[in-house]
């Protein structure tokens, strides 16, 4: 079982930059799915980007060209730089993990299993 926590939110300004991280324990990352999800208020959870055992990425429409994913195993860590970023980015964004040793993972919520508590970011104009 792998425990997932977040850090690195906040609140700027449209047009910065924020690096999210998120420390994993109970297990090394290296065989699992990682994804992050991002949540605002009144809306349903909705995948952000997600990242294979070795490396390769997928991105939802609103994150391509401004968000990169990526991770450590060796560290147990998963990140998300986030630039250029708008208001309507401002959620609650959550680390999730998936124990399937793939390279690409599906961004698709309910085969995600393991959770962190979330951080909120929060952008303004």
């Amino acid at each position: 079982q792998v425990v997932l926590v977040e850090s690195g939110g906040g609140s700027v300004q449209s047009g910065s930059s924020l690096r999210l991280s998120c420390a994993a324990s109970g297990d090394t990352i290296r065989t699992y799915c990682m994804a992050w999800f991002r949540q605002a208020p009144g809306k349903e959870r909705e995948a952000v980007a997600g990242i294979g055992s070795s490396g390769g990425t997928s991105y939802a429409d609103s994150a391509k060209g401004r968000f990169t994913i990526s991770r450590d195993n060796a560290k147990n860590t998963l990140s998300l730089q986030m630039d250029s970023l708008k208001p309507e980015d401002t959620a609650a964004y959550y680390c999730a993990a998936a124990h399937r040793d793939s390279r690409l993972c599906p961004l698709i919520k309910l085969m995600y299993n393991y959770w962190g508590q979330g951080t909120q970011v929060t952008v303004s104009s």
